[in-house]
């Protein structure tokens, strides 16, 4: 079982990167997966191995991630001013949620799909994480913090098994959200990331991720 908070363990990896990442256009998406993963992605394993594909069908392109007792995340490195670029648009869809996933517990700590945002700081212990999940309990629009940090918040975007197997278009204010949730101007974001993590409940799960874009409200 993995007892280490998965966003900390990552915090010397981006106050590393973040001196080289790039700051962004008005809007932009991060990579179309048409030519498979693009080169901003690296790869960052917390216990074993989730895996990650970039696929496609007759609609459109997307990255697969399988997990099996896993958590692994794939990270994009990128710094941008939140409150200039406050919009963040994603699609997703899972197979299922987990069974012993439970938002509340440490054991429970592993999603089906999750895409977050993370605002490092060179003092580790200032850094910040919002984690947009797809919930196995919390109710939909609901939020509390990680079970091992309050650094990191969980924001249900997504709950349960309703909507499973559908592709579903999400959208969010990260400037609002770090605002309301962390009460406090937020600092440059460094990485936007995707994960799919079972590490801690043992189970089996795949989820899919379409592009990723970054935009301001009017773009």
């Amino acid at each position: 079982m993995f007892h280490v908070n998965k966003l900390l363990t990552t915090v010397v990896f981006f106050i590393l990167a973040i001196s080289t990442a790039s700051s962004t256009p008005r809007e932009q998406v991060l990579d179309d997966y048409k030519n498979g993963l693009a080169p901003g992605w690296e790869t960052k394993s917390f216990a074993g191995q989730t895996h990650y594909t970039a696929e496609h069908d007759d609609k459109q392109f997307y990255i697969k991630a399988t997990s099996k007792g896993a958590a692994s995340g794939l990270f994009h490195k990128i710094a941008y001013d939140s409150k200039e670029q406050p919009i963040l648009r994603w699609s997703w869809k899972i197979e299922r949620t987990l069974t012993k996933g439970d938002e509340r517990r440490k054991g429970g700590d592993d999603y089906a799909a999750r895409v977050y945002v993370v605002f490092p700081s060179f003092l580790f212990w200032n850094t910040k994480a919002l984690n947009y999940i797809w919930a196995n309990k919390l109710p939909r629009g609901e939020a509390l913090p990680n079970a091992f940090t309050a650094n990191a918040m969980m924001i249900a975007v997504e709950s349960g098994n309703g909507r499973a197997g559908q592709w579903l278009n999400e959208e969010r204010n990260i400037y609002e959200d770090f605002k309301k949730y962390f009460k406090s101007e937020p600092p440059k974001v460094g990485a936007i990331a995707i994960m799919t993590d079972t590490d801690n409940t043992g189970e089996s799960v795949t989820a899919w991720y379409g592009p990723i874009f970054i935009g301001r409200d009017n773009p």
